[in-house]
């Protein structure tokens, strides 16, 4: 069965122990004046040391470990820039890229975390999703449809459509109170396909038999080793309709629309932001900022700033540059790992 369904779119060296050497038989040598005793040689304390440059050595690599774990933990912490806003604010969020389960903002997990952020902080009072997608996995859109359906039941929410907002990324702005588009957006797009490739033929021409034990006959239909028979071509096309009824009511539901006449215009294509505002499925012609006044609007505030939310970008090359110089000092890595540490939400 497959996963997806989219929417259209050291060791040290140990020192050897002397081994016991037996007395040999000697013959008897020329009588010697005794001579002075020799002073007994200082045993080496290097293994002490080894031991020390290796406990060092663990202790130092933890705390690393440590500090690093700690620095990529911090870039899902809601602790942000937002703790610092003084007075009315508008955050943006952009939805730019696929919809998917990848952590990001274009995921269910993270578009919530940075909705809940813009909820518990009491400067912000409405929210701009700025949205550049072509659609993506469509549980993902169902799950992050319903994260702004209900942020919208709090404080009001905006979409700025920028090139293309269609799919499960359309979808997810159905929800919101108020969808502006540009004249050239490409947007809609309602529908849902389910991909299955049948690579039988190009087996065959290779001499390649495949042989697939299941448990079930069906169990093996989506792997593309053989033709589907018209039973399960047909539970298939049963799955992907009732997929799209969520679709089509997720639709209807946040713009107010009827299912008949989300039905009219479920095609599966989109349309130009022009036609968008025409049919419903938009609100308005205009840019991020005209989002960013409506938001305000819809907010009733008249003096505010806006602020970005997004997840900050970790970067470890830093930290292998430093490691690759020789003159590095603990100083030096404390300095660097404290600074991703401080990369925050903003």
């Amino acid at each position: 069965m497959p996963t997806n369904n989219e929417y259209w779119n050291h060791t040290q060296p140990v020192q050897g122990q002397q081994q016991y050497q037996q007395p040999q038989p000697q013959y008897a040598a020329p009588y010697q004046a005794p001579q002075q005793p020799q002073q007994p040689q200082k045993k080496s304390h290097g293994w002490i040391v080894a031991i020390v440059v290796i406990v060092c050595l663990f202790i130092f690599t933890g705390f690393c470990v440590s500090m690093c774990t700690s620095s990529i933990n911090s870039l899902s912490s809601t602790t942000s820039s937002l703790d610092g806003l003084d007075g009315d604010a508008i955050a943006i969020i952009d939805i730019d890229g696929t919809i998917q389960y990848d952590g990001s903002a274009c995921s269910p997990e993270g578009l919530k975390e940075l909705l809940d952020e813009a909820e518990d902080n009491d400067n912000i009072k409405a929210v701009v999703l700025r949205v550049n997608s072509g659609g993506g996995t469509a549980t993902a859109g169902e799950e992050m449809a319903e994260y702004v359906r209900q942020f919208a039941e709090v404080k009001p929410v905006v979409v700025s459509s920028a090139s293309i907002n269609a799919s499960a990324a359309y979808e997810i702005s159905s929800q919101a109170d108020y969808i502006f588009v540009a004249k050239s957006t490409e947007i809609g797009a309602i529908g849902t396909a389910m991909q299955l490739t049948d690579i039988s033929g190009l087996l065959d021409m290779l001499g390649v038999n495949m042989e697939v034990i299941t448990s079930a006959d069906e169990k093996d239909s989506s792997y593309g080793y053989r033709p589907l028979t018209d039973e399960e071509r047909a539970e298939y096309q049963r799955m992907v309709d009732q997929i799209n009824e969520v679709f089509i009511q997720n639709v209807a539901d946040g713009r107010g629309m009827s299912i008949d006449e989300v039905k009219k215009l479920a095609t599966g294509m989109p349309f130009t932001g022009i036609d968008a505002v025409e049919n419903g499925l938009a609100d308005k012609i205009g840019t991020r900022e005209d989002a960013v006044e409506k938001a305000a609007e819809l907010a009733g505030i008249t003096d505010y700033t806006t602020t970005d939310l997004y997840f900050a970008n970790y970067d470890l090359s830093g930290l292998t540059d430093l490691l690759g110089k020789s003159d590095t000092s603990v100083e030096d890595l404390v300095d660097l790992l404290k600074s991703e540490q401080n990369a925050k939400l903003r």
